[in-house]
């Protein structure tokens, strides 16, 4: 089950055929659907979370709790909305796009994808990159 929560933050419309989009992605990594919890948040919110579970004192776009059992993907994953836009301004994409491609960040860390090292990162974004394009409006 895919849950959607907000905290210190408006709520936002989530973009139609998400949750089933993001069931794509888990049954093509062939794992099952477990209990998903996104937390959508300000920066500020997030900060704080980073600092007390994580120990980092930094802003990030999105902080992944792994509760994963075998092959049943769950967990926490945490995301700032105002990170999400001051990156979609960055890097000139749509609010919507970036959104997505953190929505399946999250995910595939779930599924095992590390980001770490330069090679793992590459396979993330491509991994990103081929999902934002199966994603049907």
């Amino acid at each position: 089950m895919i849950q959607y929560f907000f905290e210190n933050t408006d709520e936002i419309t989530i973009p139609e055929n998400t949750s089933e989009w993001i069931e794509t992605i888990i049954l093509s990594e062939e794992k099952k659907i477990g209990e998903i919890n996104y937390i959508f948040c300000d920066d500020e919110y997030l900060l704080k979370v980073n600092q007390d579970y994580l120990q980092h004192d930094y802003y990030t776009d999105i902080i992944t709790f792994d509760y994963v059992k075998g092959k049943t993907i769950a967990g926490d994953i945490f995301v700032s909305l105002q990170r999400i836009s001051d990156n979609a301004n960055i890097h000139q994409k749509q609010f919507e796009n970036e959104f997505l491609r953190v929505i399946a960040h999250g995910i595939l860390h779930l599924c095992g994808y590390k980001d770490k090292t330069e090679s793992e990162e590459k396979l993330m974004r491509s991994k990103e990159d081929y999902f934002l394009n199966m994603y049907k409006k």
